[in-house]
Formats: structure tokens, C-alpha cells, sequence
């Protein structure tokens, strides 16, 4: 028979919080310990020449999220994708020599030649080079764009949710307000004031018509988390709002969040080109697949290489994006398991 674990004792100062101990010593701390992680459970390795296990390891939600995730086909050629557009986004310079500035107007709409194999624009500018170099903008646009959504959505929509009355209700009726606002119109109204060349004004854009998205879904995970008992064990020994919110909490709410952002990123990637194509996003001298997309549309007959080659780095990249979101939503979904 193997030999029962020593208890754990408490020591004042760096042991367990107070609540801790009292939900573990009350019986509750198991469920407290399985709803923390969404579900924890418990692996056994042999250890011993009879096979026997001498001790239970705990296995978190997030650990089986990831061996889960590693074994996902789709999740691993997403991954190489995205991991392929951050490095050419932070070194362009790889795989594509030269300026994208640099143009030749007596090669303009040329095809593709073996010092450019895309072919030339309208301006006579290397459309391989621009296409690589316009991954920096577009991938920086929808990285910024989501951790921006990301941060303000979850925290209003968290702490609404926490404490609910008043708050709840008045933040449930400004996510309507912007709800109705279409986002197409809203940057065509919004951004064309807007005079600056820079990414800001449209990142910007982008995070203030999109945290309500996220923002109701923290509302409701965090209404949902804090029913459990044991968040209710934690209030009744003592413990602070900070406390239950962060550490009992947030744990078991941030993974639909995890996974809206992941998908939202793409989607924000291909709002950028939109607004660019529209002319109220990013503006030249900035290098953008949108600007390319919209200066080649008027040359798609006679020169669609011009659209073609930007136009499908934008679709991939929003494609990678979004299948890298539907496989963490997979490993993250307790009901698929």
C-alpha cells in the first residue's frame, strides 16, 4: 500500500491564505481547486516496479489546452503562418532587398521580371518588395488593435459583471449605443477628419468601436465564475473583492476572451484594409496591403498582378489568424473534451 501524503501544514507568513486553509480544512477546497483551472484533474504516474503511482500530479485547464493544441494540425500550420508574418514583419529585409519607395515609372505595370517576380505597380514600385514589407503594418495594426480591445473590454466588462447593479446596467446600455454603430460608416465618418499618417488614429478607431464585444463576453464569464461555491466559501471567510476577482476569478474567465481576441484578430487585420482601400485608413508614404489593393483596382484587367499578390497576403494572413482562433477555441472548450 502506498503510503497516505503528509499533510500540509500552515506557516504563517508563506504558507496558505487563511481562506485557503479553511476551505480545504471545510472540504470545499477540492471543488474550489477544480473550478480554478475549469477543471483540473489528476494524472497518475507509475512510479514503482508493481506500477503503482506514488504520487498524483495536477493537470491544468491550460496544460491540456496545449497538448491538445500541439496535436492539432490546423493549430500548427496557423502557428508556422503567423510565425512566418512576425518575423517578415520585424525583418523585412530577409527576404526582400531594397526600399518599397524606390519606383521606376518606365517599368509601371510591368509583369513579373527576375529582379521582381511579383511584377511593378502603377508607379513602377516592386510589388514583392511592398507586399512583404506592407506585412509590418497590417500585422502591427491588428496586434495593437486587439490587445487595446482586449485590455479595456476585459476590465470594464469584468468589473460590471463583479459588481453588477448601477454599473452593469449602465455599461449594458453604452455596449448598445456602439453595438448599432456600423464600423464601416463609423471610420468613414471618424477617420476622414482625421489628417495624420500614422497607425494610431486607426488602431484607435478600432479599439473604440470594438471593446463592447469583448466586453460582454467578460461580463459573462465573470457572472458565470462567480456563482461557483467556491468563490462563495472565499467571500464568506473574509476575503477582499480584489482578491476573489483576481485570483479566483479571472482565472476561469479570461479563456472565452482569449479565444474572441484570437479570432477578432484577423478580423481587425482585414478592417485596416478596408478603411485603407477606402481612403480614410492608413495613407501613403505608408506601405499597406489596403493602399496597394486600392491603387491596383483601377489596373485589374490589364495588370491584375498588381491586385492579386497584396490582396492574397491579406487573405492569408486573415485566414491564419482565424484558424489559430478556432483551434484555441477548441482546446479551450470544456464541452468538446
Amino acid at each position: 500500500m502506498p503510503e497516505p501524503l503528509p499533510q500540509e501544514p500552515y506557516l504563517s507568513g508563506g504558507g496558505r491564505a487563511p481562506e485557503d486553509e479553511a476551505i480545504a480544512a471545510t472540504g470545499i477546497g477540492g471543488a474550489m481547486d477544480l473550478a480554478t483551472s475549469e477543471g483540473e484533474t489528476l494524472e497518475k504516474r507509475p512510479g514503482g516496479p508493481d506500477g503503482t503511482g506514488p504520487f498524483d500530479r495536477p493537470r491544468s485547464l491550460w496544460s491540456d489546452a496545449w497538448r491538445d493544441l500541439r496535436r492539432n494540425p490546423v493549430f500548427v500550420i496557423a502557428g508556422l503562418v503567423i510565425l512566418f508574418l512576425v518575423v517578415i514583419s520585424i525583418w523585412p529585409s530577409l527576404i526582400a532587398s531594397g526600399s518599397p519607395l524606390k519606383c521606376d515609372l518606365a517599368k509601371a505595370r510591368q509583369g513579373s521580371q527576375p529582379a521582381a517576380p511579383f511584377g511593378y505597380d502603377g508607379q513602377g514600385c516592386n510589388v514583392y518588395t511592398r507586399t512583404v514589407h506592407g506585412a509590418r503594418t497590417s500585422v502591427t495594426v491588428g496586434v495593437c488593435a486587439t490587445l487595446g480591445v482586449s485590455l479595456l473590454g476585459s476590465v470594464l466588462g469584468g468589473l460590471a459583471g463583479f459588481f453588477g447593479g448601477l454599473s452593469d446596467s449602465f455599461l449594458s446600455r453604452i455596449t448598445d449605443v456602439f453595438f448599432a454603430i456600423p464600423v464601416v460608416l463609423g471610420g468613414l465618418v471618424l477617420l476622414s477628419v482625421v489628417t495624420s499618417n500614422t497607425m494610431w488614429p486607426v488602431i484607435g478607431f478600432m479599439v473604440l468601436l470594438g471593446w463592447p464585444q469583448i466586453s460582454r463576453i467578460a461580463r459573462g464569464s465573470v457572472i458565470t465564475a462567480k456563482q461557483n461555491d467556491y468563490v462563495q466559501a472565499a467571500r464568506a471567510l473574509g476575503a477582499s473583492n480584489s482578491r476573489i476577482l483576481l485570483r479566483h476569478i479571472m482565472p476561469n474567465a479570461v479563456a472565452p476572451v482569449i479565444v474572441v481576441a484570437t479570432i477578432a484578430l484577423g478580423t481587425y487585420i482585414a478592417l485596416e484594409a478596408t478603411l485603407s482601400y477606402l481612403g480614410v485608413g492608413l495613407k501613403p508614404p505608408t506601405v499597406s496591403w489596403g493602399i496597394d489593393i486600392s491603387a491596383a483596382s483601377p489596373y485589374i484587367r490589364n495588370a491584375p498582378h498588381m491586385l492579386l499578390w497584396p490582396a492574397g497576403a491579406l487573405a492569408l494572413t486573415v485566414l491564419a489568424f482565424i484558424m489559430l482562433g478556432d483551434a484555441v477555441r477548441d482546446a479551450l472548450d470544456p464541452k468538446l473534451r
